[in-house]
């Protein structure tokens, strides 16, 4: 602390060398009196001012200086204020239960209030003194409109169904916002997915991906194409500026440089293209994996042979193909230590708890034994290829047999050596159960997978060279861990445990993959 003191009254130093400078907001003085900083008070986090002076933007320990002008907080009375902006499905139902969850268990009592159409604010007050102690303002939009907020400074974390997108990452630097694509800079609150829907009277019970692609784009018009009536498809969707619709842009239609067909009948919110779905016999939608409603949900197949369901274990371990993370967003600037407790706070078990009771699919991680897991190796048994693949099979149930998966999966970016986000926030999540000792004297195998395409050798060295990645990468975050006390392995089974066809860029994708395996 000292030396974080020493830095801050350095920096006051040199501003007050430099030359004297006309008052504005505020006036920082240091407690004898020598040094003193003028500037515009952009915010208070109750420890540490942050003020924008002629010199740059200059955060300052409250406790090493005094604070006089009119636009001086109140030390005593100090009430946190955090404002959030994005996503209605995250925001609507998700943080506002995590909130109260929060102020329950901080001792604090909730009042919610309604400002304007998509704002309201809950106040936590300290009922012991009736003091308010933090303002948490939220603005429902979408996500789009979320980056925007926090861009134009209007927003301290954003809610956000896709990850931030190259242009958003770019003006974020530029607004002096730090670089969102780091792992500290988001993180997953929890996992919905994307799920296609007909109505009840539709007959069609399944769709391939390659099927569900060529209906974006415009390719397949008719029912009849997929077994059905000879009536024609009408797409529905949530509205253009939606992280729901914007990721299954990004996951279905950009792998293939397609594009989003012209005739889209568009919804503002989940339910209501749920129950628009259910009433249409000719319609299909894209819903949320919460809020499906009465339509009728649709198998995923392929080529290969492959079915895959939308539930909670298949989201969790992101074995199902349209898994959407939910993230927050968060800039580069330190919130209020109450800001931070809440964000502590939805890491734990009891708010894992309140996520999977609002609908959607927790973090928490879970071992599924593998008896649980027969659809798996029956998709393994179905595809190998010859006495070779056969043998790999034999060796990988005898490795595996007697361990248990975690649900905690990682995958990399398309065309990248690099993990997806969701994927470095499980990097940060394993690592804190491995601090926290959570498998201490267990065997933990990172166990790398490939897809099928080329040489089987050749996949099988890229796989364990995957597997000890992501191993090194958790091991480096995982700091305070004693290793000592768990044995952590690596081990590689190539292509031969498919989770989806490799007929489609996003088949090969998926396959692509480090699993956590323990005993």
């Amino acid at each position: 602390m000292a030396i974080w003191r020493a830095a801050i009254f350095a920096a006051l130093f040199f501003v007050h060398w430099a030359g004297s400078v006309s008052a504005q907001d505020v006036v920082l003085r240091s407690r004898d009196g020598a040094i003193e900083l003028t500037g515009t008070l952009l915010g208070f986090d109750g420890e540490f001012y942050r003020l924008q002076t002629r010199y740059g933007e200059l955060t300052v320990d409250s406790s090493g200086v005094l604070c006089e002008g009119v636009g001086c907080p109140s030390l005593t009375d100090f009430v946190a204020e955090l404002s959030v902006s994005g996503s209605g499905t995250i925001g609507e139902v998700l943080m506002p239960a995590l909130i109260e969850a929060f102020a329950l268990r901080s001792g604090l009592t909730t009042q919610r209030r309604s400002t304007s159409e998509g704002r309201f604010t809950y106040t936590l007050t300290n009922p012991r003194s009736s003091k308010d102690v933090a303002s948490v303002h939220f603005h429902v939009t979408n996500t789009d409109k979320g980056f925007r907020d926090l861009l134009a400074d209007e927003a301290d974390i954003v809610m956000a169904l896709r990850e931030i997108r190259p242009t958003e990452v770019q003006l974020s630097r530029d607004a002096g916002l730090g670089d969102l694509t780091l792992p500290n800079r988001s993180r997953v609150l929890a996992l919905d997915a994307m799920v296609p829907v007909v109505s009840p009277r539709n007959p069609v019970d399944q769709i391939s991906l390659s099927d569900l692609a060529r209906i974006l784009s415009g390719r397949l018009t008719n029912w009849r194409e997929l077994g059905g009536p000879d009536a024609p498809v009408a797409l529905h969707l949530r509205d253009a500026g939606s992280g729901l619709a914007q990721g299954i842009e990004d996951k279905l239609l950009r792998p293939g440089s397609l594009q989003l067909r012209n005739e889209v009948l568009r919804h503002d919110s989940n339910p209501g293209l749920a129950r628009a779905v259910a009433r249409d016999p000719f319609g299909i939608g894209l819903a949320s994996y919460s809020e499906i409603g009465n339509a009728k949900p649709l198998v995923l197949t392929g080529p290969c042979g492959f079915q895959l369901r939308a539930a909670r274990r298949t989201v969790k371990t992101e074995d199902y193909p349209l898994t959407a993370p939910m993230f927050l967003y968060l800039p580069a600037r330190r919130l209020p230590k109450l800001a931070r407790e809440f964000l502590a706070f939805t890491r734990t078990a009891n708010a894992q708890i309140v996520i999977r009771r609002a609908g959607f699919v927790d973090q928490a991680p879970e071992e599924v034994p593998i008896d649980l897991q027969g659809d798996r190796f029956a998709n393994a048994i179905a595809v190998a290829r010859g006495e070779d693949g056969l043998a790999a099979l034999q060796r990988m149930t005898e490795v595996l047999g007697e361990m248990r998966r975690l649900s905690t999966s990682f995958r990399f970016e398309a065309g990248s050596t690099r993990l997806d986000a969701q994927s470095r926030s499980n990097v940060q999540q394993l690592a804190r159960s491995l601090e926290a000792g959570a498998y201490d004297g267990r065997r933990l195998v990172f166990v790398g997978f490939s897809d099928g395409a080329g040489p089987a050798a050749k996949n099988l060295e890229i796989a364990r060279k995957r597997a000890e990645a992501v191993r090194d990468a958790v091991l480096r975050v995982a700091e305070t861990a004693d290793l000592n006390r768990l044995d952590i392995d690596t081990e590689a089974f190539g292509e031969t445990m498919p989770m989806a066809c490799d007929d489609t860029n996003w088949g090969r994708q998926v396959n692509r993959r480090v699993e956590v395996w323990l005993k």
